[in-house]
C-alpha cells in the first residue's frame, strides 16, 4: 500500500523523476476544528508521505485519512464514516511549489517561504497558499507550516446536532524532515 502511496506522488509531479529529490514517509499532518469549552477535535497522521524537488521547489503530499488518529475511538469513527467517508475517498493529497525556493540558500537558520499549491479532500480539489518554515541542518530539510481550510469548501457537511461542537474552519499543520533520495 505505501509502494502503491509513494507511486502516485511520483506520477502527481512526473518531473521529480529526474531531480534532486527529498522525501519523509513519516511526515507528520495535524488538523483542528475545535471551538472553546467543547472536546477538542484533533486529529493527526505521523505516515504523510511527501516528496520535494529541490531543483525547483515543487512538493506533493499524500496521507491515507483513515491515519488520522483522534484522542477518542468514537471521534475517530464518526470521522471517518460521517465527515471524510474515507470508504469513498481514502486519500487527500497536496500538490504545489514553494515560491522561490533554492537549496544552495538553505542554512541551519530556518527562513520563511509561501508554499502555493492544491489539497484534494472528500474528492474536492482547491487551492490554497501556506506560510512556512525551512532550514537545512545534516544534509536534512526540515519544514514547517500550515494554514486554514473550510469544511463547506470540501463539501463536508458538519451535522446541525454538533454544529455548535465542532469548529467551520480546520487549522492544518504540517512537520516534515525530508531526507535526499
Amino acid at each position: 500500500m505505501k509502494k502503491l502511496i509513494v507511486l502516485i506522488v511520483l506520477f502527481i509531479s512526473g518531473n521529480f523523476i529526474f531531480a534532486q529529490k527529498y522525501m519523509s514517509k513519516t511526515g507528520k499532518v495535524t488538523f483542528e476544528a475545535s471551538v472553546p469549552l467543547f472536546e477538542d477535535v484533533f486529529a493527526q497522521d505521523d505516515n504523510n508521505i511527501v516528496v520535494l524537488n529541490a531543483d525547483n521547489g515543487d512538493i506533493a503530499s499524500v496521507s491515507v485519512v483513515k491515519n488520522f488518529h483522534f484522542k477518542t475511538k468514537l471521534m475517530e469513527e464518526h470521522f471517518n464514516e460521517s465527515y471524510a467517508e474515507t470508504g469513498k475517498y481514502p486519500k487527500t493529497t497536496f500538490s504545489g511549489k514553494i515560491v522561490n525556493f533554492d537549496k544552495s540558500k538553505l542554512s541551519g537558520s530556518p527562513q520563511k517561504y509561501t508554499v502555493q499549491g492544491t489539497l484534494n479532500f472528500h474528492g474536492v480539489a482547491k487551492a490554497y497558499t501556506s506560510a512556512a518554515t525551512i532550514y537545512a541542518k545534516d544534509g536534512k530539510i526540515y519544514m514547517t507550516g500550515g494554514f486554514v481550510v473550510k469544511a463547506a469548501d470540501h463539501k463536508v457537511t458538519i451535522p446541525k446536532m454538533v454544529m455548535k461542537k465542532v469548529a467551520e474552519t480546520v487549522n492544518v499543520e504540517y512537520n516534515y524532515v525530508l531526507v535526499k533520495q
